[in-house]
């Protein structure tokens, strides 16, 4: 056990999956998973470890923000030996060609700051996912059809954002999407040795203004469910 984790030695599997929301790892799981097992409760954040396709799977909520996200990483590789964590979540798309519901696989992930800037100190690290997991996830979501973005992302610090200029830079530099944690993913990933990737349902658009309602939500994110299980058993 660890101070933010309740599971048991054994419990999590290698593999991780981190969505944001808790009650969307538990909506995974009991989707996509055969016999979930709730394995973490603690401060509400849901874990459950079941098997796809005969491999086991452990789908963790990590929370909103580079900061939760960076806990729940950490402890998961440190403690509980996990080796792949990929995160599922949902982005705002920052160009035209982006389209709400379409899939974005981060390449890299630009950020201001993150928990693992003073690791660096004056250093601009450029964190960047496994590319044998973010080859997968493209071949699958190919496979599926699926319309799909690969290339920078941005991480931001904040959700109410009052940059509109740094976003117009941002767009110019072609960053496909903003979400909230995978910068600090990939970078504590980096750090402890593990493999991570940050696949992306594009749930609003800065541009537009267009949004997915709460309802189409899960049933658009189901998509990227299936690629991240895709990427990390092919």
């Amino acid at each position: 056990m660890t101070p933010h984790i309740g599971a048991k030695p054994g419990d999590i599997a290698e593999t991780v999956l981190m969505p944001g929301d808790p009650r969307r790892a538990r909506w995974a799981a009991e989707t996509f998973l055969t016999d979930p097992v709730c394995v973490n409760e603690v401060r509400g954040m849901l874990g459950f470890t079941g098997t796809w396709k005969g491999h086991r799977v452990t789908i963790h909520g990590s929370g909103m923000g580079m900061p939760s996200l960076s806990i729940y990483a950490n402890e998961l590789i440190r403690e509980y030996g996990a080796k792949t964590l990929i995160r599922i979540g949902s982005a705002g798309a920052m160009l035209d060609r982006v389209k709400v519901r379409d899939i974005v696989i981060a390449m890299t992930a630009s950020t201001m700051s993150t928990p693992s800037r003073g690791f660096f100190r004056e250093m601009q690290f450029a964190p960047c996912a496994d590319y044998g997991l973010l080859e997968k996830a493209v071949a699958a979501a190919r496979a599926n059809g699926t319309p799909t973005h690969v290339g920078g992302i941005y991480s931001a610090d904040v959700f109410y954002d009052e940059r509109p200029d740094l976003n117009e830079v941002l767009a110019r530099h072609g960053t496909l999407c903003v979400e909230m944690e995978a910068a600090e993913l990939y970078t504590v990933a980096a750090r402890l040795g593990a493999r991570a990737l940050a696949i992306l349902t594009i749930s609003d658009h800065l541009i537009t203004h267009e949004a997915l309602p709460a309802e189409d939500r899960e049933r658009s994110f189901g998509t990227m469910v299936e690629i991240a299980l895709q990427a990390a058993f092919s």
